[in-house]
């Protein structure tokens, strides 16, 4: 039996939808590190996480990245495979290790061509993940790393059960496209003023409102756009 609550999507869909998804959905373990795709490969499936959360960052030619937008429980991965070309140059990486649902291309094209609720509702969410991607552009571009740490925590935690992350310095210098010496900094300027505590890769966040206090703009933006686009109503 699917738990189709684990993922908001799925659980928002109408019975009669999910009746029809049922039987293509495959529950996937999805390990720290793993890529989902790679950017320009042909995607042959949809990923809609549960307890994972999943990256997706843009490469350059000389191998460095960094993080255009983050996806978890709340989302799914692989929406070139319905606004078209099947691919994307972005890469998706598991950002934190838990579980997925997994559905095949082909099942879920023949949905979303039915349109009505599962085209509406995969719609909505790309708009909301464009302006996560948006806002995460000005974010880097004008705000500090202090700051850029905190949206990313806050925005992680919001795709999380609980308050703790497991997460390297390297993976999140990857992520935000910075030098890992930067982050060592930012990270002990949180935990010093008592936000988060860091030790061996694993983040437990102790005051998520002073995280709050302490980001930009940019985390409320995200956050106002995906409760305005993605409302619990939609699983009624």
């Amino acid at each position: 039996m699917v738990e189709s609550h684990l993922n908001e999507l799925i659980a928002a869909l109408p019975v009669d939808e999910f009746a029809r998804w049922a039987p293509h959905l495959e529950r996937v373990d999805l390990h720290l590190g793993q890529v989902l795709h790679e950017s320009g490969a042909v995607m042959t499936h949809l990923y809609f996480p549960t307890t994972a959360i999943v990256s997706l960052l843009y490469v350059l030619e000389d191998g460095s990245s960094a993080e255009i937008a983050v996806v978890g429980y709340e989302g799914v991965v692989g929406i070139a495979l319905f606004m078209g070309g099947g691919s994307t140059p972005s890469r998706a990486v598991v950002q934190s290790a838990g579980t997925c649902f997994r559905l095949n291309a082909g099942a879920f094209q023949a949905e979303f061509d039915r349109g009505g609720p599962v085209l509406h509702l995969m719609l909505r969410f790309t708009q909301a993940l464009i302006t996560q991607m948006a806002q995460t552009a000005v974010c880097n571009r004008h705000h500090s790393l202090d700051q850029q740490l905190c949206r990313w925590l806050l925005l992680s935690l919001d795709r999380l059960p609980g308050q703790d992350l497991v997460m390297t310095q390297e993976l999140i210098s990857n992520m935000l496209g910075v030098r890992r010496e930067g982050v060592t900094e930012a990270a002990q300027k949180l935990q010093t003023a008592g936000l988060i505590r860091y030790a061996r890769g694993h983040i437990t966040v102790l005051d998520r409102a002073g995280l709050e206090r302490r980001t930009c703009e940019c985390y409320g933006v995200v956050k106002k756009e995906y409760d305005r686009l993605l409302p619990p109503e939609l699983a009624s």
